[in-house]
């Protein structure tokens, strides 16, 4: 990856922390920052905490613009926010011409799954794999799809929702309101849902550690009393399992991909996840897909978004010239 304007900053709005770094046109990622998201506090003070992190990493050289990962459903044309589950009260927010105000340079904003999806086919598990599915399991799920060397956006730029498509009817209401999609049923959020209800149950390690003071569990706290043998935290992994599995496989029948890549911070418990997934995919899929792809976990954690962002930025810059 090359950005051949010059650096520019790459931020990632996405789950629970903002993360901003200077990159470099080798596509490397210098002079970083993490801080928390805080979502409660509201869009207002989120970007001004986001503008001073901007500042701080941008120093006093000189940048060529600046790329945003942030949660969907936006609109990338425009740079508005629309209303995303996870960043309540974000409601039509004109990100892009704040940051535009505030720092005097071009911005991209992208939903923050396509932007990691095109970081990893960029650079990191994707890389030459045509057509790829990326997929995140955080907090809440997204998706992004490469199709034909380029990040398919749809006719609105509101694709790759793959975790709001319905995977159970009955199911319980998700942040976008409606019931029982990808995102409630499997992502880390609902791990960490059921790993409560487990626990209100009793008998079983899960209740044990909820009980010490001070202890908030975790979709980390799932996979941890698996890998112990807990049996009410195996009966949450498999049925999460078989909530992805519905999920890719759908997508699969959509887009017959060479690879699927799988990031965030749920894919962090390894094998745990991958082996019974790639197991219960077969279950879901047509006996022809079987075979014309590749599972695997993203490469480049963290930094997939910023870098994502970033080249995306290159990628957009002659929309900026056109339109300034």
């Amino acid at each position: 990856m090359q950005l051949p304007t010059g650096p520019c900053i790459g931020v990632d709005l996405g789950g629970t922390k903002i993360a901003v770094a200077r990159v470099e046109p080798d596509g490397t990622l210098s002079r970083r920052c993490r801080i928390d998201t805080r979502v409660t506090d509201g869009p207002k003070v989120i970007i001004q905490r986001m503008c001073k992190e901007i500042q701080k990493v941008m120093g006093t050289e000189r940048v060529a613009g600046i790329g945003v990962a942030a949660p969907g459903p936006l609109n990338a044309r425009t740079g508005v926010i629309l209303s995303p589950p996870n960043l309540p009260g974000w409601v039509d927010i004109p990100l892009r011409e704040e940051l535009e105000k505030a720092f005097g340079l071009p911005v991209w904003i992208e939903n923050d799954a396509n932007a990691a999806a095109w970081g990893e086919y960029m650079r990191g598990a994707g890389s030459g794999a045509d057509p790829m599915l990326y997929m995140t399991i955080s907090t809440g799920i997204g998706g992004g799809v490469v199709l034909n060397g380029r990040l398919f956006r749809g006719a609105d730029t509101y694709a790759g929702e793959i975790g709001h498509t319905t995977v159970d009817p009955s199911g319980p209401v998700c942040g976008c309101g409606r019931k029982g999609c990808l995102e409630v049923m499997a992502s880390g959020t609902a791990l960490a849902r059921a790993a409560r209800e487990a626990a209100e149950r009793g008998n079983s390690l899960l209740s044990e550690w909820a009980e010490q003071k001070g202890t908030l569990l975790t979709a980390e706290h799932v996979f941890s009393a698996l890998d112990k043998g807990d049996e009410a935290a195996a009966a949450i992994v498999e049925r999460t399992v078989e909530y992805l599995a519905i999920g890719i496989s759908n997508v699969v029948h959509l887009f017959n991909p060479r690879r699927v890549v799988l990031g965030g911070g749920v894919t962090r418990s390894g094998e745990w996840l991958f082996n019974p997934l790639r197991e219960r995919l077969g279950k879901w899929l047509m006996s022809s897909f079987s075979g014309t792809f590749d599972l695997r976990q993203a490469e480049l954690g963290d930094d997939a978004g910023v870098l994502g962002a970033a080249s995306l930025w290159a990628e957009k810059r002659d929309t900026f010239e056109t339109t300034s």
